[in-house]
């Protein structure tokens, strides 16, 4: 049976989770999708993803995983408000984080993010990357026309994020570089591994994980 809750590590954990949420909302205020199993739980939003059918734009996720402070099973795609507002409600007292009543839609969130048969690529400089997220936003606003409107504003982020990051062996979205920036993975002098299974990749950085299910630039 799910679980109703879930009873997070410590107080620690419950301040990252909310700031983990602040920045995701930051990239796009809408869903969380929530993988609880046994002591661990896993958490994705969505940093960069198609659109429409046939969309060639990569997909692009954020994934932190956190302890437990007791063993539980949860699944679901909820609005990231309303995990927002329930660990706000917590009060820096309680522990227990409980589990929306209803959820949502995300078509991003149907993508199977492969469990194991990660091969590493490369190590990779957190500061590069930061310099190659700080290129694209640099890109994203010279591109941009002044007031744009939404769908302009999707369609460069799209075209430019999909583009590939420079200067890396592994064809890798730059969307996974602004990702990890973004949600606060990158640390400076510090490393990035980037791994691959079958079409998907993944950065594994001090502060969390970006997986990206390859496609537009990537074929």
């Amino acid at each position: 049976m799910a679980s109703e809750t879930v009873v997070l590590e410590d107080q620690e954990t419950v301040a990252d989770l909310a700031t983990f949420f602040s920045r995701a909302r930051s990239i796009e205020d809408g869903a969380v999708l929530i993988q609880a199993a046994g002591s661990a739980l896993a958490l994705y939003v969505p940093v960069l993803y198609p659109e429409f059918l046939g969309d060639s734009v990569p997909t692009v996720l954020g994934m932190r995983a956190v302890r437990l402070g007791r063993p539980a099973e949860a699944g679901g795609v909820f609005a990231i408000s309303a995990l927002t507002d329930r660990l706000a409600r917590m009060g820096g007292a309680s522990l227990e984080l409980s589990i929306p009543p209803a959820e949502v839609q995300a078509s991003w969130a149907g993508q199977q993010v492969p469990r194991g048969g990660w091969e590493q690529r490369e190590t990779l400089e957190d500061d590069a990357l930061l310099a190659e997220a700080m290129r694209g936003i640099g890109v994203v606003a010279q591109a941009l026309p002044e007031n744009a409107g939404k769908p302009v504003l999707k369609t460069v982020r799209a075209r430019i994020w999909s583009s590939p990051v420079e200067g890396v062996q592994t064809p890798m979205p730059l969307g996974m570089a602004f990702g990890a920036h973004a949600l606060g993975f990158l640390r400076a002098g510090a490393t990035s591994t980037l791994f691959a299974s079958g079409q998907w990749l993944r950065l594994s950085s001090g502060g969390g994980h970006v997986v990206a299910r390859q496609g537009g630039v990537l074929g």
